[in-house]
């Protein structure tokens, strides 16, 4: 399989940071916001943006992670071995009368971003909702938008899109992949 990497470490870092500016310009009370990011690389994600949400708000609102393992639409037709790994949520925090900033790596169908609406109210009920993702690559199934982007990624539908994360994988950078056969 091919891989095309479209973002590096310093793309990564300059892309973080704008997205922080511009939370941080729509919601200059760090009082009313929150942010949550959805396991696994949104939650890491999450954790890079809260520091540079503190430096420009002036402090640094809650922050959570969410896993939406359970409230997947398709959780039951995945096969075994293909199964999610589930994580702990930690939402330590009153939802109420808050903006919370949902952190997702990639969005595609939606239906990722669908299941984590429905595990935050189990939580709390927000004031509103925001989205922030890495990348969005359209193909969506469901009628969600990001309110936040870092880099529109034009992809086939059957491309993969691999965000890699020092924390999780070792390295930081985004690469389109051809599906198996393609390009060989």
């Amino acid at each position: 399989m091919s891989e095309k990497v479209v973002l590096e470490h310093d793309d990564l870092v300059r892309t973080l940071r704008r997205i922080a500016h511009e939370i941080a310009e729509k919601n200059p009370d760090p009082e009313g916001l929150a942010v949550v990011g959805i396991h696994t690389r949104g939650a890491v994600i999450a954790r890079r943006l809260h520091p540079l949400l503190g430096e420009l708000l002036g402090s640094e609102p809650p922050i959570g992670d969410l896993d939406i393992s359970f409230y997947r639409d398709d959780v039951g037709a995945i096969a075994p071995k293909s199964q999610p790994v589930v994580h702990a949520s930690h939402i330590d925090f009153d939802l109420a009368d808050r903006t919370v900033v949902l952190v997702d790596d990639v969005l595609f169908t939606g239906r990722t971003v669908r299941a984590a609406v429905d595990a935050l109210f189990d939580y709390g009920r927000p004031r509103r909702v925001q989205l922030a993702v890495l990348c969005d690559r359209g193909h969506r199934e469901l009628p969600i938008r990001p309110d936040y982007v870092g880099k529109n990624l034009p992809t086939a539908r059957e491309e993969r899109v691999n965000v890699r994360l020092d924390e999780v994988d070792g390295v930081d950078e985004v690469a389109i992949a051809e599906p198996a056969g393609v390009g060989a």
